[in-house]
This record gives C-alpha cells, structure tokens and sequence, in this order.
C-alpha cells in the first residue's frame, strides 16, 4: 500500500508536525486516475460516441418549398422530397438543398437600394443604355422572374446561377431592343419587347439546360438619355395625341356609318312601298273606268249626268259659289254667301 492510503500519523508532544508534501500528492492522484481509466471500455465508449456523432452527420431534413441533391463523392446520386432523410456521412455523401418554390427576382439596368416607402433605386448605366433597330440609344430597366423547375441541371449544369440567368437576360433584352424602333419601345411596343424577350430568354436557359423556366419579364422604364430625354417625351406625347384622335375618327365613323346605312334602307323601303301605293292606286282607277266605260257603253246619256253631277260634287266644295236665280228681278243680281253662311252655321 502506498503512502497515500497509509493513515496520517499524529504528532507527539515535543516534536514538530510532519509537513505534507504537495508534488506526492498529485503524483498519487495521477497514478490512480491512470489505475481506474486504464482498461478498454473507456476507449470502446468514446470510439462509439465519435461514431455516432460521425453517422449523425448523416441525417438532414428537407423543408416544404425545397428539394435536395444527394452527391456521392461529388457525382449526382439521387433527388429527395421534402421530409427527414438518411444520407451516407461526409465525406462519402453530401447535401445541396435548393428552394424550388421561390420566384426569383433581378434588376438589370437598376438596383433597389431601399425597400421604402418611398423606395430607393440606383441605376447601372453599363446594364441599361441600348442601341435600338434604328440606332437611337435608349436607357431599358427591366426585371426578369424565375423559378428552378429542374434541380439536378440547374446545380449542374450552370455555374454561377444568377450571374448567368442575368448574363442571358440582358443578352436576350439588347437583341429584341436591337429590332425595335425607337418610337415603338418607349410608346406602343412595351408588350411586345416584354413578351418577345422572354421567349428567347427561355430559349436560350433550355439550350444551356438551365433548368430554370422564367415567369415574367417585366419592363420597368424605357426612356432616351437624359440629354434629349425632354424632346423624346414631347414626341410621345403627340403621338399619343395623335392616336387618340385617329381612334375617336374611328369611333365616329363606325357610329355614323350603320345610322347612315339605317337611313338608306329605312329610305328604300319607303320608297318601295310608295311605288306599291302608287300602283295599286293606278290599277284601282284603271278599274274603275274600265267599269264606267262599260255603263257608258250601255247608257250614254244617263253616265254623262251622272259623271257631270260626280265631278261638280268633287269641285264645287273647294270653289266660291255663287247661286244666282234670273228670275228674280231684272234690275239687281241676287247674291246669296253661301261659304259665309256655312261658317256661320258651324
């Protein structure tokens, strides 16, 4: 037995106390740690605790907007879904998650220095001005919308993902600008610039197998250098000016013809049935003198009366009469008003 386990002895009257001696201390404290730790089990427990740190390394767990790719030794292995996963410990395996729901926004031509309100913005000059199809200069800001539709390409295949889709908007938005006139893409051709640049923007990511489709290309100012800026916004305006009083032209002419082409047939149709009117008219007294020829034929003398007596009957209303009897006296001409005798009477 050693010292350390030996019991202290106690000091006898007249002599001094027996100092202890701190380095043998410790020496003997050490000794016995190495003593009681010296077996296997505690190596075997800390192997298995580094293990299982090493395997959990292993364990990863997708979110709902997001898909991951496994790689196994850097080469793609296998795509997951979201929810927890099991994967082989690093370096064997390794995890790259992405968020495939995520719409995707870049500014070219401009960057959002502050959110707002009032928002804050700075303009990139190398980005914006562009040279239209009639080679007048043009300061085109825009932003460009996607979403990763293919994860292995879009890790794969691109490097420097945003840089590239950004590199291949401007491409795409300087071509179309290139065909386009001035006048159309600060005026009328905004819809067309926008649509026509994010077909070839896709066409151009499928080429590359980006795995990227675009949601939107959004046109945010065009205007000309701040230099002429002034006259191009004086041009503009009197070409929308100009349309707007072709467009009410148009406006009047299409109100005014159908009302004409109303009147004329709502003309002809009067016409034709006054020509029927006529007609009918002229086929009834055709008839009738037909029918009195035939009376006269049978009793001249007695239709002659009767067509004299018919015709005063006709005439004699509209005229002055004057009923004069040469009986009554010789000296004076008797006059009887009938018309005014008539008013009277009514």
């Amino acid at each position: 037995m050693d010292s350390w386990n030996k019991p202290p002895q106690k000091p006898s009257w007249g002599k001094k106390p027996i100092q202890p001696n701190v380095d043998e201390i410790l020496n003997n404290l050490q000794d016995q740690f190495k003593n009681r730790f010296q077996g296997s089990n505690f190596t075997w427990l800390i192997a298995i605790g580094l293990l299982f740190f090493w395997g959990m390394t292993g364990f990863f767990i997708v979110e709902p907007p997001e898909q991951a790719i496994v790689k196994r030794f850097g080469a793609y292995n296998r795509i997951v879904e979201p929810g927890p996963h099991l994967a082989l410990p690093v370096p064997f395996e390794t995890v790259v998650k992405e968020n495939v729901k995520e719409v995707r926004r870049l500014e070219i031509g401009f960057r959002t220095i502050e959110q707002g309100p009032p928002a804050r913005y700075r303009r990139v000059t190398k980005e914006a001005l562009m040279l239209t199809g009639d080679e007048n200069i043009v300061d085109v800001q825009f932003i460009v919308q996607y979403k990763i539709i293919d994860l292995p390409d879009y890790i794969f295949n691109i490097t420097d993902k945003r840089d590239t889709v950004r590199a291949a908007a401007e491409s795409a938005m300087r071509e179309i600008i290139g065909r386009t006139t001035v006048d159309d893409a600060i005026t009328i051709g905004k819809g067309v610039i926008e649509t026509s640049t994010g077909e070839l923007l896709q066409n151009t990511l499928d080429d590359y197998s980006a795995g990227v489709h675009i949601e939107n290309v959004k046109l945010q100012d065009v205007h000309p250098p701040d230099p002429v800026k002034e006259a191009f916004k004086d041009v503009a305006s009197a070409k929308e000016d100009r349309e707007k009083m072709i467009n009410e032209a148009h406006g009047y002419r299409n109100n005014l013809i159908p009302k004409a082409r109303g009147e004329a047939v709502q003309m002809i149709n009067d016409a034709k049935a006054y020509a029927d009117r006529i007609v009918l008219v002229a086929a009834g007294k055709a008839n009738r003198f037909d029918a009195i020829l035939e009376q006269y034929r049978q009793a001249k003398e007695i239709t002659k009366a009767r067509i004299r007596i018919e015709t005063m009957e006709e005439i004699l209303p509209h005229v002055n009469k004057v009923v004069a009897d040469p009986q009554l006296g010789k000296n004076f001409l008797p006059f009887l008003p009938i018309k005014e005798l008539e008013k009277q009477t009514q």
